[in-house]
């Protein structure tokens, strides 16, 4: 790999890589050659005539008009001599060349530039992803989710993987996908939400996913995906939603030093920004006061309904920030209309629920509750919200049968990847993106 050759010895190397750019000029040729760890130059002193008292003359010429007809992204292998020579600007190395070898040849014309727009880039998205900046973010994605599991397995959770097939809808009946299911009809999964209760009366206690979810949802804005990598986590044996909020910000903090910690100085020099690991406890702030906070802000929340807008989530965001120095905020116990039929509600107060948005520099990330585990609350609850307790059936079954106190979160990965490195939309950080017009590649 390109980015070993800095601890080897000057010698013989052999490196194989994308080519980046060739500066073809007419005594000496140089190449940018790039994989997946980094890029390193080659030169190669150009041969342009065949020297009949030279032997070797024929292979140089041939490797002279090999450059001089490589095209950008061609796949090459060679072998030359490592030298060290810190005037050299790109890693203080090059390796002077001896053989090349095309392996895969490029097509001259590249389809994508750097000024090409979002939606071109997505369209040549294995192209895009050649980029050092964009390979980055997928290598900050590993380290996030292994820190995230690593808090999970050394916490005694357990792994689960749920279906994404349903034959009814976890959530509402609103952004489902309908798939023919050989005589009958199938949903795709909206999240992992009856699955993963279904493990507290099982026993499991804790359980986390990290897996797809999908919603029919025809937004086109930077935040949504039809399709989308859902962070989820259920835990048994809690007082209220402040234990679920106190898992939700360990994590997150674990995530976020692992980030810092393997990548905090490519992310400067990439991305131009610090990644900041938050102090816990991350502020709290209940629904009503928030929008409190926003009208005295200047701003009248202009929805119809009893929930924050984005413009809202932003407000509040900058306040936080201002007030706390904090890049997330929990909003708290929001209105039951507008909540999920299994969220618990407070005691004496049925028109709030135990339940809480991440925000995170002012865009929500996630929700979380505790959940209602009395099977007469939760059938009363379905049938307020449309639902027909029949179809839930296997569902209510979980809670017939001896279920604790229990409650936890689902949380957008690229959301957070979009926010954590102040990107302007969650295609930048996906690996393939599915929205209401894109399906491909």
């Amino acid at each position: 790999m390109i980015k070993n050759l800095a601890d080897l010895p000057e010698g013989p190397v052999s490196v194989s890589g994308w080519v980046e750019t060739v500066r073809d000029q007419k005594k000496v040729q140089f190449i940018v050659l790039r994989d997946e760890s980094g890029a390193a130059q080659l030169v190669n002193p150009a041969v342009r005539e065949l020297n009949p008292e030279d032997e070797a003359s024929a292979s140089k010429l041939a490797i002279t008009e090999s450059i001089s007809a490589l095209a950008h992204g061609s796949f090459i292998t060679v072998t030359g001599t490592l030298k060290h020579d810190e005037r050299v600007k790109l890693g203080g190395l090059e390796i002077k060349l001896e053989t090349l070898t095309v392996v895969s040849e490029a097509l001259p014309e590249t389809p994508i530039a750097a000024d090409s727009s979002l939606d071109k880039r997505m369209d040549w998205r294995f192209l895009d992803l050649r980029n050092p900046k964009q390979n980055l973010i997928f290598r900050i994605q590993t380290t996030f989710e292994h820190a995230l599991r690593t808090y999970w397995i050394e916490n005694d959770f357990i792994e689960i993987h749920t279906p994404k097939l349903m034959a009814s809808a976890s959530e509402s009946r609103a952004e489902l996908f309908e798939v023919d299911y050989f005589d009958t009809k199938a949903y795709l999964a909206q999240s992992p939400q009856f699955f993963k209760q279904m493990a507290q009366p099982a026993g499991f206690g804790k359980v986390f996913e990290v897996g797809p979810a999908f919603r029919a949802d025809p937004s086109f804005t930077s935040r949504h995906a039809t399709e989308f990598t859902s962070i989820d986590s259920e835990v048994s044996w809690i007082d209220s939603h402040e234990d679920v909020m106190k898992l939700h910000e360990d994590l997150i903090v674990a995530g976020f030093s692992a980030v810092k910690e393997k990548h905090g100085e490519e992310i400067k020099a990439l991305f131009d920004l610090e990644v900041v690991v938050p102090s816990t406890p991350f502020p709290r702030i209940p629904l009503a006061e928030a929008k409190q906070i926003v009208a005295d802000r200047g701003y009248e929340v202009p929805r119809a309904d009893d929930d924050m807008d984005p413009e809202g989530e932003r407000q509040i965001a900058a306040y936080v920030a201002e007030k706390f120095g904090h890049e997330f905020v929990f909003l708290t116990d929001y209105a039951s209309s507008i909540r999920p039929f299994y969220h618990m509600r407070h005691e004496g107060d049925g028109s709030i629920t135990k339940s809480y948005d991440l925000i995170f520099n002012g865009v929500e990330i996630s929700t979380g509750a505790q959940r209602e585990h009395r099977v007469d609350v939760l059938i009363e609850q379905a049938k307020e919200k449309g639902l027909d307790p029949e179809e839930l059936e296997f569902y209510l079954d979980f809670f017939r049968y001896g279920v604790p106190p229990h409650g936890g979160f689902g949380m957008g990965l690229a959301r957070v990847l979009m926010l954590m490195l102040h990107e302007t939309s969650i295609r930048e950080v996906t690996y393939l993106f599915r929205g209401p017009t894109r399906l491909l590649p």
